[in-house]
């Protein structure tokens, strides 16, 4: 390795962000910064612009702009609501039911639409005044609304799983999927559990109980939106298409659902199309960006620098996992899950799959890490979501906040050490 080049690109980065340079920008002036070091001016910006191109060409990443599309159709398209109902008819009853429908609602919410910030839009839109009219603090329900959103990273279908996939060097995106389920349940209920423990500690209100007539007549209603799940997952583990095409299903999908529900209109596509274009724009331009500075570290030979120093530190892998956990936080603290990823997960990589970690198992417990990022400030998209939708300042937030990312570490640290609890469905249908 090269030290100089090493830290002026580490340095360069660190400066940009600090003085407000956009994270894309950033990335891709430290890549560029750092090959003006070894070649001239031309050669080093067409050596970075052909890997930002290359980058960007992958089959798999046509998946994005589809699930960013179905997710904006599901966002006008009244799933969240019918979700929400559902939920409150199955847990509502329960000490901090509506807490438990918030959580619930988002995992669904964000297990259909990819993103935690659809999420935590859509449910925390509904949300906060219900939870506020029975009695819960905007606080608390904001709280909830943040952690629980981000569930949907990790359950399927997932944008930063197709992304890690393509980070990885192919793993794949069908098992990564899978993998997903337990890890994303685990992480809800044990959020479910320090909602419930929290509301009977402050005696929020429980709902009142529903009847069975109810309950069904919520999940009939429900029932279109959760077979989206099931057409999509289904599709892709049973073979009949891989997740790309899943995506464009997905997308006929909903904009058939949301045109039988009444709720998205043919007029009502021009803005969702716009909408779908921007966050399209702003996720492959961090894409390309960072697959230019993942080429200048594999130059550098950065990622093998690492995994000889990681393991000269230690060969034990409990050890090493704690220390790359610890990091990644950090790393999630600020930077956006995209980048992280794509410039991560080559450095990492090889030293977790040197130590016999599954690259699959290794996906999940990196996403967990950036998803607790996505709830923390500085650059924290989901907390800003989340306080904004509720209408409070972050400060207010931090206190009902704290103990549920104690549920996510607890969650986190379980992953990272029973890899069965990632690895088992994978297994169950061959992957």
């Amino acid at each position: 390795m090269n030290w100089t080049e090493i830290a002026i690109l580490v340095l360069t980065f660190l400066v940009m962000l600090s003085i407000g340079v956009p994270v894309a920008w950033s990335i891709g002036l430290a890549a560029m910064a750092t090959m003006l070091i070894n070649i001239p001016a031309l050669p080093a910006f067409t050596t970075v612009a052909q890997r930002m191109a290359t980058g960007l060409d992958s089959f798999s990443l046509l998946a994005i702009p589809f699930f960013i599309l179905a997710g904006n159709l599901m966002n006008r398209g009244g799933i969240a609501r019918r979700l929400i109902d559902f939920a409150k008819s199955v847990v509502g009853a329960l000490p901090g039911g509506l807490a438990h429908v918030n959580i619930i609602a988002a995992m669904l919410f964000g297990a259909i639409s990819g993103s935690a910030v659809a999420a935590a839009s859509a449910i925390g839109g509904i949300m906060t005044k219900r939870m506020e009219d029975e009695g819960y603090t905007r606080q608390f329900s904001a709280a909830v609304n943040i952690t629980s959103s981000t569930t949907g990273l990790i359950i399927p279908p997932s944008n930063i799983l197709i992304v890690y996939s393509l980070a990885s060097g192919g793993v794949s995106i069908a098992a990564l999927f899978l993998a997903g389920y337990l890890p994303g349940l685990l992480v809800g209920g044990l959020l479910m559990l320090v909602a419930g423990v929290w509301s009977k500690w402050r005696n929020f209100p429980r709902g009142a109980s529903v009847g069975l007539r109810t309950m069904l007549r919520t999940g009939w209603d429900a029932l279109p939106s959760l077979l989206l799940l099931v057409v999509v997952m289904g599709g892709i583990v049973g073979g009949i298409f891989t997740a790309t095409e899943a995506s464009a299903v997905a997308v006929v999908y909903t904009l058939l659902l949301g045109l039988w529900y009444k709720e998205v209109s043919i007029s009502d596509l021009y803005g969702v199309l716009l909408q779908t274009v921007g966050t399209t724009a702003i996720v492959l331009l961090l894409i390309g960006c960072s697959m230019s500075m993942s080429w200048i570290m594999a130059y550098e030979n950065i990622p093998q620098g690492v995994t000889e120093a990681l393991l000269t530190l230690s060969d034990n892998k409990i050890v090493i996992l704690l220390i790359i956990n610890l990091i990644l936080l950090f790393v999630g603290i600020f930077m956006d899950m995209t980048p992280a990823v794509l410039i991560f997960t080559p450095i990492f990589l090889p030293v977790v799959t040197a130590l016999g970690l599954d690259p699959v198992h290794f996906g999940i417990i990196m996403v967990l890490n950036l998803c607790i990022g996505l709830c923390t400030p500085p650059v924290g998209s989901v907390l800003f979501v989340g306080v904004g939708v509720a209408g409070i300042a972050i400060s207010k937030v931090l206190k009902p906040l704290l103990p549920l990312f104690l549920a996510m570490i607890v969650a986190l640290v379980l992953i990272t050490y029973l890899p069965a609890i990632s690895l088992w469905l994978p297994g169950v249908f061959g992957y």
